[in-house]
């Protein structure tokens, strides 16, 4: 089991550098490739798999594999070696990096929906790993709404058959306004951003390798990388997308700024970066939005790996208010946490300043107004208020977690995937803009407008240190609604709290889409027990309500 581990990490490994070798013949010689392999051939109908091999998607498979073999080598310690459980996880793992290279080699939308389920199912397996009700719930929510972007790419390819071909790639400047629509809608599903966002931070129910690698490189990337592969300067003017992408920065990141779980705020800082990708998409900056998925996932899988280690050396607690003094046990983690931490932060000649700021820089070009300036600006303040909070707590506060608890940094296989991960957060965007020749344009600002974007970064810091010392000013409400993502998640029940002054306290644990809905819910819920009575008594009768749902539906 030991060797698997091994033999799996070196054969990732390897992997990435071979395919980073070819990305950068392709990338030096313009080349395009496409191979298509025939499956079958039955009178006129011929039925192929089709793979595509450019810069794009060859740089970002060594990208995903490179972070896979960290993640390969750092489970080996982290989930232990001396189980079957630990064995099965690996290969759950290995299928999920399958998947997810299944979907970036795809020009076709048929091939991409066996990647895109590929990552839903294994993600679910993922998620449920430790058997709690906590990650039978997350993995609920999390399967559900990637499903909903299954249902929207299977009627996506059934409209895109329409057009004679499955290859997207080649018909991007035919296809109507309201497909284009619903592959938007299912890149939201997978990349967490308004009104599906609620999933990502339950996805933390998760081992913390899986969190490292679902949240830079995976799952939540694949819907900013198809949103790439399909996307053409015909389809410029999206500007409720703009609005949506700004509403998940601002929203995670008023998020973060009060939560407690250390893998929930990254998490939610993962949400926030992501909504930038999105938002760099719909102005345009379809490249850059590519570099910052690459350079994001250097220094977030790295932000999960330390948080992890946190973790697993103090006694499974994952509270930032009992984690202080880590730089006096842990120097190590400490050093790399606070880098990448940094990182994400666009502090400059970091590996997040190179991409983060040269797409906030480029938006000023594309005749923004006021409202996007400002928010724009406010979620870069915001993401290094919440970075300032997570270094106080971490590092400035006192111990709290318990008398006679020392924890200690080892020189381990843990160490050495954070050591890796911390030079490539450091270095990797500083290469790769020389290597793609991303900086060639040259930008002229007014003085006071350059230093803008770091000057909001400083004011972040200063307000997250100045938040530790603020009191309670406002109700307990107001930290609820921010704390639970503004109440997106359906099985919450604190929100019958805002409705005390009302009279509609009740003490059963009613939803707030029940009380939008007059209890609808209790309806839905009954209904539900009436068809899974006649399920398990009678096939037939369950086939029988099956045909009338879907004649209604149609009608």
């Amino acid at each position: 089991m030991f060797n698997s581990y091994f033999h799996w990490f070196f054969m990732v490994f390897f992997l990435s550098l071979i395919f980073f070798y070819f990305g950068l013949i392709f990338c030096l010689n313009d080349y395009f490739i496409l191979f298509e392999y025939e499956f079958m051939f039955l009178n006129s109908f011929s039925f192929f798999y089709v793979v595509i091999l450019d810069w794009k998607s060859l740089f970002f498979i060594s990208i995903v594999m490179f972070i896979s073999s960290m993640v390969i080598l750092y489970s080996m310690q982290y989930m232990g070696v001396s189980s079957y459980s630990s064995v099965r996880f690996l290969y759950i793992l290995l299928l999920f990096i399958l998947s997810m290279v299944l979907m970036i080699i795809s020009p076709n939308l048929l091939s991409i929906l066996l990647g895109w389920d590929g990552l839903g199912l294994v993600s679910y397996c993922l998620v449920i790993y430790y058997n709690s009700v906590k990650s039978y719930l997350a993995g609920m929510i999390t399967c559900l709404i990637n499903r909903l972007g299954d249902a929207g790419i299977l009627i996506s390819l059934s409209w895109i058959f329409s057009f004679g071909s499955w290859h997207f790639i080649f018909f991007n400047d035919y296809y109507l306004d309201y497909l284009v629509f619903m592959i938007i809608f299912c890149s939201f599903t997978s990349s967490a951003q308004i009104p599906f966002s609620s999933w990502l931070p339950a996805a933390m129910a998760a081992p913390t390798p899986v969190s490292a690698l679902v949240h830079s490189s995976t799952l939540v990337t694949a819907g900013v990388y198809m949103l790439i592969r399909f996307f053409s300067s015909v389809y410029i003017g999206l500007n409720w997308f703009v609005l949506l992408g700004l509403m998940t920065m601002v929203f995670s990141s008023f998020c973060a700024s009060y939560e407690f779980d250390l893998k929930s705020v990254i998490a939610l800082s993962t949400l926030s970066q992501l909504g930038l990708m999105m938002v760099s998409i719909f102005l345009n900056l379809v490249d850059y939005s590519y570099f910052h998925m690459l350079s994001h996932a250097m220094f977030k899988s790295l932000l999960f790996l330390c948080s992890g280690i946190y973790i697993y050396n103090m006694g499974d607690n994952q509270d930032i208010r009992y984690m202080g003094s880590c730089c006096v046990f842990m120097p190590l983690t400490t050093s790399c946490f606070n880098i990448s931490n940094l990182s994400l932060c666009g502090i400059p000649f970091l590996s997040g300043f190179y991409s983060k700021d040269l797409i906030i820089e480029c938006s000023l070009f594309m005749n923004l107004n006021f409202y996007v300036f400002f928010f724009f600006f406010l979620s870069l303040g915001l993401t290094c208020c919440y970075t300032s909070r997570l270094l106080y707590y971490t590092v400035y506060k006192k111990y709290f977690l318990m008398t006679l608890f020392k924890s200690f940094d080892y020189f381990d296989f843990m160490s050495i995937s954070i050591l890796v991960l911390t030079f490539f957060s450091v270095f990797f965007s500083c290469f790769f803009i020389w290597l793609m020749n991303f900086d060639l344009y040259f930008l002229v600002f007014p003085f006071y407008l350059k230093v803008f974007s770091l000057l909001m970064v400083i004011l972040g810091f200063w307000f997250g240190f100045e938040l530790m010392n603020f009191n309670h000013f406002f109700s307990l409400d107001f930290y609820l609604f921010n704390s639970y993502m503004w109440f997106m998640n359906g099985y919450l029940y604190f929100f019958y709290k805002l409705f005390y002054n009302y009279g509609y306290l009740s003490y059963n644990f009613m939803y707030w889409g029940e009380y939008m809905t007059s209890g609808s819910g209790f309806y839905f819920y009954s209904l539900s027990n009436f068809f899974q009575f006649y399920i398990n008594n009678n096939f037939k009768i369950y086939m029988i309500s099956f045909l009338f749902w879907f004649i209604f539906i149609i009608i």
